[in-house]
């Protein structure tokens, strides 16, 4: 087996990648259920995230919300992007990492559930996640994010949603 230089680590999130992911609130008895799936999009506007333990990506997604309605469920379709910031242990030589970004995201009809209303379609959003890479190009990953959704006070009423979703991804 061919363990991969501390650069290797590191490099490896320069890499176009895909991913699949699913959570949901944890609101007790009503939790909005998600599924989404989106691209990881490198860039590297600064010379210090070309090389070293911080790297930056752009996360391209469609999501799908499932969520409680007066009667039965009510699903919500949703676009977003967000600049994501990831740091990776031990000088970039570590499997762990941490991550955090912050965007924006459209959906299809303002969400509304029993105990939540937003009152925009657009949200901005913010999240924060520790992972794990993997595989013998660290191509593999997991990792637990948590994400925000509010319209940061644009309109009232605003009560944000807040997720907890498990990651898996893969690098090209």
């Amino acid at each position: 087996m061919t363990v991969a230089s501390p650069s290797a680590w590191a490099n490896g999130d320069r890499q176009w990648g895909g991913y699949v992911e699913a959570g949901q609130t944890l609101h007790g008895g009503d939790n909005t259920n998600v599924a989404a799936a989106g691209a990881l999009v490198p860039w590297s506007p600064m010379a210090r995230l070309r090389e070293g333990p911080l790297s930056f990506n752009w996360d391209l997604f469609v999501s799908q919300w499932r969520a409680p309605a007066m009667e039965g469920h009510r699903s919500f379709s949703q676009l977003g992007a967000i600049a994501t910031l990831r740091y990776r242990f031990s000088d970039g030589a570590s499997r762990w990492f941490a991550e955090a970004g912050i965007g924006a995201t459209m959906m299809d009809r303002v969400y509304r559930t029993p105990t939540r209303e937003f009152s925009t379609t657009f949200q901005f959003t913010e999240v924060l996640g520790m992972g794990y890479s993997f595989g013998a190009r660290q191509e593999h990953e997991l990792s637990l994010r948590l994400q925000h959704f509010s319209n940061a006070g644009i309109k009232k009423p605003n009560p944000g949603e807040n997720f907890v979703r498990l990651r898996y991804a893969y690098r090209f």
